[in-house]
């Protein structure tokens, strides 16, 4: 029988988690269901883990977060035990690789560099040392090493921004607008005109340019969906109180209705 001492001791720490998973993984006494699991089945799960730290950190619910936290660090712990399965790398080495970075890319913090400079400088040293190590990876085109995985409207943003420090973006705005107004009407001619398929590839450089316009902003897109798309909730949510105090049901209303009760939530909002 396996010593269990370590999995059942509270101050048991990190290598408590470990222990854990290792245990889960086992060939013979493990989890049905997690020894099946690959870095590819398991990929979702981190990535969803990471939308609900954010979603924690936008709702000020840290009491949540701490668990959403830990939630994380077990992505973590689960592709370095198969990485160590597979002789490809083990926890301990990403945490040597992590930090060997954090030190490399922070020399004025942990080397002789010079702190007395702007944030912005800073920024600008940190892109030269990342362009660096994408060097040293064979990653030598402007938008090399951008992540295919991440959210669409974020990898937008940085293949805008990749592309911006060779020169190519508009100078202002007003040229980012004409874009989309540009955009727009394309998609229109193409709803018309054109097959699906070439109205979803319209739709796609529509939405591209109105990333552009968010990284002009200085506004992350990603971040003013998810507001946009609480307020959404929000204001469905009073219009579908609205009707119930009425007796009625969304399903039982129509547009007209519908859509006064949202202007008057609107109002009601803005007058608070």
């Amino acid at each position: 029988m396996p010593d269990d001492t370590l999995i059942h001791d509270p101050d048991g720490g990190m290598p408590r988690l470990l222990e854990i998973m290792r245990r889960l993984r086992d060939p013979q006494t493990g989890c049905p269901w997690d020894i099946e699991q690959d870095f590819a089945s398991i990929a979702p799960y981190t990535i969803e883990e990471a939308y609900e730290v954010a979603d924690a950190i936008a709702r000020s619910d840290w009491g949540e977060l701490e668990g959403e936290l830990g939630d994380l660090l077990l992505q973590t712990v689960y592709h370095t035990q198969m990485g160590a399965e597979a002789g490809l790398f083990t926890f301990e080495s990403v945490v040597k690789a992590i930090s060997d970075k954090m030190v490399a890319r922070h020399p004025h913090v942990f080397g002789d560099a010079s702190r007395d400079k702007s944030a912005q400088q800073q920024v600008a040293d940190w892109e030269k040392i990342k362009a660096a190590e994408r060097a040293e990876k064979a990653q030598t085109r402007t938008l090399d090493g951008v992540a295919t995985g991440l959210p669409a409207l974020t990898r937008a943003v940085k293949l805008q921004k990749r592309a911006a420090r060779v020169g190519f973006d508009w100078p202002d705005t007003s040229h980012v607008i004409d874009k989309i107004v540009e955009e727009a009407g394309e998609l229109v001619e193409a709803r018309d005109k054109l097959s699906q398929t070439e109205v979803a590839e319209e739709f796609g450089d529509l939405l591209f340019v109105v990333a552009n316009l968010a990284r002009h902003l200085d506004i992350d897109p990603e971040t003013a969906l998810r507001g946009t798309n609480a307020k959404f909730m929000r204001r469905f949510g009073a219009v579908e109180d609205a009707l119930a105090a009425i007796g009625k049901t969304p399903a039982e209303s129509d547009l007209a209705e519908m859509d006064a009760l949202w202007d008057q939530v609107k109002i009601a909002e803005k007058s608070a």
